[in-house]
């Protein structure tokens, strides 16, 4: 099978020839700065060395940026609908300059490429927002990360790889574009339709894949995204024993699967033409493009953010262009009459169709009720409970937030007694002052300060609840957005309860037994909650208690009695 892009180029490998060449780059890396990757970063990363990401050599400088933002295309013409961005904080922008060299490392450490500083500067989010995405409501969860996740600064340039991030997991499920057209020159795989999803597969997904593999005469690719997708997506880990599961529900030697370290970001028609190029890339024909492709869902007004059928329409526009072919479907219904999948327009008046809903299929699990078989597989049913047992044995966190002398201390040992008491799970408190003398002992008490102590707390949570075990967390956490940080990091893995502890400030000021506010007021402690650095009272918090009338006791059992209306015990 030729090695063609859709630009008609070849695909572009940005990793070294050789193992000399590897050794000279990682020399290089030891006299350059340094720039950790955050996890999308190290996906993209991961895209353009392998070639996924072909025709594109690196991270977009600025003029390749604005053009792809405002125009869909590269300043040279060719289609190339997503930015693909280095973006960095204020510091590391201002340290650079052109001409310079940047070593990208992962999380660990490990030194991945080297990128050539060619252009250095601040994108107008706002606008990007606008061009990509079709909205700036941060409901959509890359305009979320772009507003408030993503540095102001970036810096582009070509890349000279050194090694791709390392994957542990699936490793005979993971190809490079390159070996994975040579696996279809080995199978004899001339038409390929590729099928996108970060969801499990259920009977319906089944049952449109084989249709339209068998509408255009082709061989069908699994390609599920493993990189980063919607925030409370099933992990990977799940979906990818979900597929393995469904595989053998195909045709023999008719269908395979492959993982794509993608990141995606939820862009709808954009996102369908980015997915084209990466699937011609990967050496596929067609692509399925289904209803809401790569959609978000809705706003924050309730209101879909892209049009049922937009990514169809965007694709059949640049289809010759692109140079693979879409196979466009509709949702496919279940029918009770007919005991069999069709689609949606297919439906007669009066006919009885089944659904069961993403949201119903959760509470399901959660409360360990039976889902169909008509729905889906009892294969893939067994490992969705195996990961998502029913709520009231999932972990979760308690995380109290207030002023200093709010009481959340003291409610928060209450409530471990509590639980200790009535339940089997493990019980861990994290207490603001004791996390602060274990844990970050090296840190002040400026605002940046505070946030790394708060996503301390957040993350050792985290890890509690996706180990099924209970945290209570009672830190001040004065601000807003790093208590939304910690929710998501936390949500992910299980259940999250805020309770602010909405004591007001002068019964605090009164309580104060080791006198911060008295000092506070006197100038001698600087950046004090509440008096000389704000505290931002929580919006939507699951419970408020004001203990200038309620008491450890009472205010544990209103706790209780709230994660008992969450499902999270019984």
């Amino acid at each position: 099978m030729a090695l063609n892009t859709p630009h008609g180029g070849r695909l572009i490998n940005l990793l070294p020839a050789t193992e000399a060449e590897k050794n000279r780059r990682r020399a290089e890396a030891l006299a350059c700065p340094d720039w950790h990757l955050t996890a999308r970063q190290t996906c993209d990363l991961e895209m353009l060395m392998n070639g996924a990401f072909s025709p594109l050599q690196g991270f977009l400088t600025e003029d390749s940026y604005e053009s792809v933002v405002d125009s869909m295309r590269l300043p040279d013409g060719r289609l190339w609908p997503m930015p693909v961005t280095l973006d960095v904080d204020r510091d590391t922008a201002q340290a650079l300059r052109i001409g310079d060299t940047l070593v990208l490392r992962d999380a660990e450490g490990v030194a991945l490429a080297l990128l050539d500083v060619e252009s250095l500067w601040q994108p107008d989010k706002k606008h990007e927002a606008w061009q990509v995405f079709g909205t700036t409501d941060t409901a959509h969860p890359a305009v979320d990360y772009l507003f408030n996740r993503a540095g102001d600064w970036c810096v582009g340039g070509r890349i000279r790889g050194i090694e791709l991030p390392m994957h542990y997991d699936f490793r005979h499920h993971r190809h490079t574009p390159v070996e994975l057209r040579q696996k279809f020159k080995r199978l004899g795989w001339n038409r390929v339709v590729a099928f996108q999803t970060r969801n499990p597969m259920h009977r319906a997904h089944q049952e449109l894949t084989f249709r339209a593999a068998k509408r255009v005469e082709a061989n069908l690719l699994i390609h599920p995204v493993v990189g980063m997708t919607k925030p409370g997506d099933v992990d990977h880990y799940t979906r990818v024993r979900c597929y393995e599961a469904i595989l053998d529900k195909f045709p023999e030697r008719t269908t395979t699967l492959s993982l794509l370290p993608l990141a995606m970001r939820m862009a709808g028609p954009r996102e369908a033409m980015w997915h084209a190029i990466i699937r011609k890339n990967y050496g596929c024909s067609h692509l399925i493009v289904g209803r809401d492709h790569a959609g978000p869902g809705t706003d924050s007004q309730g209101q879909p953010i892209y049009g049922p059928y937009a990514a169809q329409e965007l694709m059949k526009q640049h289809e010759q262009e692109l140079g693979i072919e879409m196979v466009d479907f509709e949702m496919m219904v279940y029918s009770q009459d007919r005991a069999q999948y069709i689609p949606v327009s297919q439906k007669k008046p009066n006919e009885q169709i089944l659904n069961l809903s993403g949201t119903e299929l959760r509470r399901r699990l959660q409360l360990g009720l039976e889902i169909p078989e008509w729905f889906t597989y009892p294969e893939v049913v067994a490992q969705l409970r195996k990961s998502y047992p029913p709520r009231n044995r999932q972990g979760f966190t308690v995380f109290f937030t207030g002023l200093s002398g709010s009481g959340k201390s003291t409610i928060a040992n209450a409530l471990m007694v509590n639980l200790l008491e009535m339940n089997d799970r493990p019980v861990t408190l994290l207490d603001g002052d004791v996390v602060r003398k274990h844990l970050s002992s090296e840190l002040g008490f400026s605002r940046e300060h505070r946030d790394i102590n708060v996503r301390r707390i957040g993350y050792v949570a985290s890890e509690i609840t996706k180990n099924r075990g209970i945290a209570i967390c009672a830190p001040i956490a004065p601000y807003r957005q790093t208590r939304r940080e910690v929710r998501a990091m936390i949500e992910q893995h299980g259940g999250f309860l805020e309770v602010y502890v909405a004591t007001p400030l002068e019964v605090c000021e009164q309580r104060d037994r080791k006198g911060l506010y008295a000092k506070a007021r006197a100038g001698v402690i600087k950046e004090f909650t509440g008096i000389s650095d704000p505290y931002e009272a929580p919006e939507n918090p699951e419970l408020v208690i004001d203990t200038t009338d309620c008491g450890p006791g009472e205010a544990a059992q209103r706790i209780i009695l709230k994660l008992e209306a969450m499902g999270l015990l019984g």
